[in-house]
């Protein structure tokens, strides 16, 4: 059964299927799709998760032990395997094509891989899953189906965007959803739920001091703390809300805690990095700040966050930019002092 994006989730209220593809070349749609389905797939008892990566082509065999093997305490399982080519090579297929003969009962598998040509969609082992799979293929978004999406992800805000608004944001994301939404949660965060002018856009997402909250980020990335608490001083006196910092220093950690999250599940590195969009020039400083954070040091600026946003909020004593210094001094970890 082939279905549209926006039929998913009704489906997934209804039953789930045995085989999930979920393919495309924009990020946050095929991994918030993906989501999804793991998230249907938890709430009906299928417990245990295998993570298959398919990066050197030699992985395929771990598919077919997983759909033999039975767990151990007989959870149902859901096996996630992440074909980013989108290309299983003979070996791929022959797997793909043995499993979709006879499913496993009380199994799930969801692959999720990169956008499909019209050749793959003609192949043996694209037409044995098509037969038994639900295939979801995802699209970039243009014109008013860009408009649409991002009007429904800033009313699940409360927000409302006014038409002009709309427009302008549509214009300063081009088409990039994750930055998208990276926007309306900051402007979420700076006017909460609220109808929102096309100035306030104008003024929250497309201000040049972005540019240097984008620096800190790489400052705290690279544990640069001096440079760091220079760029935050410069900030504050250009006055750059104090919300606007925090959304991106919060952003930064929580993509990092994802990361090495995934990477411990036997995620594939260059896959997690085009999920997130770090781009060749950030790679090397999001791998530094990985190799140097532990997972409890990640948790520990989460919630020096959370202090900073109760600070911004009036919610508790102290000063937001002194909770902001602190959470470089976390990040960076006091290296090149």
């Amino acid at each position: 059964m082939r279905l549209k994006l926006d039929q998913l989730t009704a489906a997934l209220h209804k039953e789930l299927a045995p085989v999930y593809l979920v393919s495309g070349d924009e990020p946050l749609q095929l991994g918030e799709a993906a989501d999804d389905i793991r998230r249907a797939a938890r709430e009906a008892g299928f417990s245990t998760r295998e993570v298959i990566a398919v990066d050197t082509g030699n992985e395929w065999p771990q598919l077919t032990l997983e759909a033999e093997s039975l767990s151990i305490f007989s959870d149902k399982k859901l096996i996630d395997l992440r074909m980013p080519s989108g290309k299983p090579g003979l070996e791929g297929s022959k797997a793909l094509s043995a499993y979709c003969q006879r499913p496993p009962e009380d199994t799930v598998l969801l692959i999720t891989a990169g956008k499909l040509d019209s050749a793959a969609q003609k192949s043996q082992w694209f037409q044995a899953l098509d037969k038994v799979a639900t295939v979801v293929q995802v699209w970039p978004l243009q014109g008013s189906e860009l408009l649409n999406w991002l009007q429904r992800r800033a009313e699940r805000k409360g927000m409302h965007l006014e038409g002009d608004a709309l427009k302008s944001l549509a214009v300063r994301v081009e088409g990039n959803l994750l930055a998208a939404a990276q926007e309306i949660e900051k402007l979420y965060i700076l006017h909460g739920s609220n109808s929102i002018c096309k100035a306030m856009v104008e003024d929250d997402v497309a201000d040049s001091a972005r540019f240097d909250v984008f620096k800190l980020m790489d400052a705290l990335l690279a544990g640069k703390v001096n440079r760091a608490v220079k760029i935050l001083a410069g900030l504050r006196a250009e006055g750059v809300a104090a919300p606007v910092v925090l959304w991106a220093i919060s952003r930064e950690a929580r993509t990092l805690v994802n990361i090495k999250t995934e990477l411990k599940r036997g995620g594939n590195p260059e896959v997690l990095y085009k999920k997130y969009q770090i781009w060749d020039k950030r790679k090397q400083l999001v791998q530094e700040a990985l190799q140097r954070l532990k997972s409890k040091d990640l948790q520990g600026i989460l919630q020096a966050s959370a202090n900073a946003d109760s600070q911004i909020k009036g919610q508790l004593p102290g000063d937001e930019w002194e909770g902001l210094f602190g959470i470089c001094l976390l990040f960076s970890k006091g290296l090149q002092l």
